[in-house]
């Protein structure tokens, strides 16, 4: 699959009910790695519907986003309280995160990594202002070996 395709294959699958996990990995393997300088900004989140076991957790705990201030210095879960105000929920996150350049797949990879938990969020770009997104990491993210997809878009 070319990037063109990637790409609009991206746009279509967005809010369907359920995504095949396989049809992301194969658009995943065409984008472009993102450079972890690239990430710093506000970004409004979503996930995709896999079947994941974490699919709808998010949601349960009105998550917005992710706020990258710096490379050193993410905010991984920014929520939004009862009021609708965002606030990073530290709790949930098991403290905040901070931003790498890490191999997965075979590619060096801009790579959010959680500071309290062994969870790694990698980063494709499907244009200057969204992101595809694996979740990886051990048992808690793993679902019979299969990752969690979501997706960022820039404020």
């Amino acid at each position: 699959m070319d990037v063109d395709t990637a790409r609009a294959r991206f746009t279509e699958l967005r809010g369907k009910e359920h995504v095949d996990p396989a049809e992301l990995d194969e658009i995943w393997a065409s984008l472009e790695p993102v450079r972890a300088v690239d990430m710093v900004g506000n970004w409004k989140g979503d996930e995709f519907d896999t079947g994941h076991k974490m699919n709808g957790l998010l949601d349960k705990a009105r998550w917005f986003g992710k706020t990258f201030k710096s490379v050193t210095d993410v905010q991984p879960l920014v929520c939004l309280d009862e009021d609708g105000n965002k606030f990073s929920n530290v709790k949930l996150g098991k403290g905040e995160a901070s931003l790498w350049a890490e191999e997965f797949r075979g590619e060096v990879v801009a790579t959010m990594v959680y500071d309290g938990q062994p969870t790694h969020d990698h980063f494709k770009r499907v244009d200057d202002d969204t992101v595809l997104g694996i979740m990886n990491g051990k048992d808690a993210v793993l679902d019979n070996g299969r990752y969690f997809y979501f997706y960022l878009e820039r404020i």
